[in-house]
Order: structure tokens, then C-alpha cells, then sequence
């Protein structure tokens, strides 16, 4: 699998789009399944090579659309896809949540977290190497209190990835037990929050949507990041 990915930003979509090497359509699981990557990966997705394309256009890659339930064939494309925000789907436990694409960075394989001497939080695991960069690891789950898993272990081990994420300029990095992909959703998807969501995870979230028969927890950018800036201090 080729680890160039050339992009600018200069250049117009279609053309930026056409000097990515798409190797997940060739060799990986959208192609022929020869890259020796997928034995470690288990799926393109989960492959460094395409997190980096992903950084630029991972709202145009493997998405899916949660609509309102209606269109009209007649619009322009640009007015059917207005209104849409591209998220990123991942599961922690049993719960499905959801981050808005931007500020994902990368999707990697799950690296060793190292504890930062003296500091005891349920929160802030410690810190972990991305590319030669020390980065700070969180808790989600810790964090939203979502606690157990009905999953087989065996299975979930497969699954689990390591999400770095980037927000005015802070990198933070946390585990997910599944990581789906990026879904664009309509505001006229998006629910009020029920009052039966799990406390701590619902005060993280403005708004669910439908995905699968699964209830996907939109989560507060600014809020998880507040409460994280909180913990470090």
C-alpha cells in the first residue's frame, strides 16, 4: 500500500481527489484484499495511509447520509448536500458516539500508554507516542461514565483503535472499542437527547440520530474539551 498522498490545497476538489492514490479501492478491502497492511489493520479504515488522505477528505471517503427521509431529485447537488455535517462514528462499550470529522487527526493501531508520575485521574491515562510527538490519552469512557461490555473480549481486541484528535491546537488521543467511519447527517436527523441516555454521556451530548437501530450520542466538542482542560490542570 503506497504511503504517498498528495494534496493541495490550492487545487479544485475533483482535482485534489484524483492525485490521492486510492489504494483502499485497489488492493484493500474495496479491491482485490492483497495488501499486506489488512493482517494488521483488518480494515483500510484503521490504515495509517488512509487517515493521512482522510485528514483532507475523509468527508468525501466511505460516507454514508442520514437524511431527513426525503429529497427532491430536481435539486442541484450542491443544495441536496447543504445543511449536512460530516461526523465520525466510533463505540465505546455499548454506546455509539459521535465527533465531528474535523478534528480527527488519525486513526492508528493501539500504542502504550505511559502514567504521568504523581497524578492519579480517572480521566487522563497518561501520555502516548504518535510519531515521535508525546500526546496526551484519555478516558472517554471515564470521562462520559460509561462502564462494561457484553462484546467478546476476543472480538473487541480485534476491533479497538486508538483516535487522536485535534481541536485549537490541543492533540488528545483516546481508545475506541469500534471505530465505523464518517456518516454525513442532516440537522433535521438530529433528536433531542433522551432522558433515559446514561447521565454522564447524556451531559456530553446535544443532540442523537438513528444509525443501524443504534442511538448514536452526538457529542459537545467544546464541552468535552472544557472538562478536559479541567482535568489537566
Amino acid at each position: 500500500m503506497s504511503n504517498a498522498v498528495n494534496h493541495s490545497a490550492d487545487l479544485p476538489e475533483s482535482a485534489g481527489a484524483h492525485m490521492i492514490d486510492d489504494c483502499w479501492n485497489r488492493i484493500g478491502v474495496r479491491g482485490d484484499g492483497s495488501c499486506e497492511r489488512l493482517a494488521q489493520y483488518i480494515d483500510c479504515r484503521n490504515c495509517p495511509v488512509h487517515a493521512r488522505a482522510a485528514a483532507e477528505l475523509l468527508d468525501r471517503l466511505q460516507v454514508e447520509e442520514i437524511a431527513d427521509g426525503w429529497s427532491e431529485p430536481e435539486q442541484p447537488q450542491q443544495e441536496q448536500s447543504a445543511g449536512l455535517s460530516s461526523v465520525l462514528l466510533f463505540r465505546i462499550g455499548e454506546e455509539w458516539l459521535a465527533l465531528p470529522t474535523a478534528l480527527l487527526e488519525e486513526i492508528t493501531e493501539l500504542r502504550s500508554i505511559h502514567a504521568i508520575p504523581h497524578r492519579k485521574n480517572a480521566v487522563v491515562l497518561g501520555i502516548t507516542n504518535i510519531r515521535g510527538a508525546l500526546v496526551t490519552c484519555i478516558s472517554l469512557a471515564a470521562m462520559l461514565g460509561i462502564t462494561g461490555d457484553s462484546k467478546s473480549m476476543a472480538r473487541q481486541e480485534l476491533l479497538r483503535r486508538m483516535l487522536i484528535i485535534r481541536r485549537n491546537g490541543q492533540t488528545t488521543a483516546f481508545t475506541a472499542d469500534e471505530v465505523h467511519g464518517t456518516l454525513r447527517i442532516a440537522a433535521s436527523a438530529q433528536q433531542p437527547v433522551p432522558t433515559t441516555l446514561a447521565r454522564a454521556t447524556g451531559h456530553f451530548t446535544y443532540a442523537v440520530i438513528q444509525w443501524n437501530g443504534h442511538s448514536v450520542g452526538l457529542l459537545d466538542p467544546e464541552l468535552l474539551f472544557h472538562t478536559l482542560d479541567r482535568s489537566l490542570a
